[in-house]
């Protein structure tokens, strides 16, 4: 298992949590997704390191900018 912490921009409240965690949840390997949104991490736990594109792709389709890994 690896877990890799990813800064999120443009979340602001429960519903940006869903979205983003919906999305990356849905990623290949992915087991679990911790939002801090006061913060803007996000928190991914996987069975492998994730391609950076994928993830990115998954938080621009939630609505939101991937602004570092």
């Amino acid at each position: 298992m690896t877990s890799t912490t990813y800064q999120v921009k443009g979340m602001t409240c429960g519903h940006c949590v869903n979205s983003v965690s919906t999305e990356i949840g849905a990623i290949a390997g992915v087991s679990d997704v911790q939002v801090d949104l006061a913060a803007g991490r996000v928190t991914v736990t996987s069975e492998a390191p994730l391609d950076l594109a994928t993830v990115r792709a998954a938080v621009d389709e939630a609505g939101y900018d991937l602004v570092a890994a």
